[in-house]
């Protein structure tokens, strides 16, 4: 079975504190088994233009789509994206079931 991913693209609100957000997005994923891996990174060296405003990358990877309905439904999960919804701009959300062209080393 194919690994599933759930990739998140944000641009947070002018007032927010980032850091804030993303301690309470690490203690989520830490504390919820069907996270395989979890990676994100700010946009450092993309050109405006192509950026779109976006500021935020967030990689989930799941073991199944299973795994991920599971976290999507989880209550943590819920009352956490009410908090998370409320201080974006935007977002982009992609969920895809992964094709490894090029496994890690």
């Amino acid at each position: 079975m194919a690994e599933f991913n759930h990739l998140v693209l944000v641009k947070f609100k002018d007032d927010v504190v980032v850091d804030d957000v993303l301690q309470g997005l690490e203690k989520l994923v830490s504390e919820m088994d069907t996270v395989k891996s979890f990676v994100w990174g700010q946009d450092k060296e993309s050109p405006d233009v192509l950026r779109q405003g976006f500021t935020h990358s967030f990689l989930m990877t799941f073991g199944s789509k299973e795994d991920f309905a599971a976290f999507a439904a989880h209550p943590n999960h819920l009352e956490f994206s009410t908090t998370f919804s409320a201080v974006i701009d935007k977002a982009i959300l992609l969920d895809f079931p992964a094709k490894t062209v090029k496994p890690a080393a």
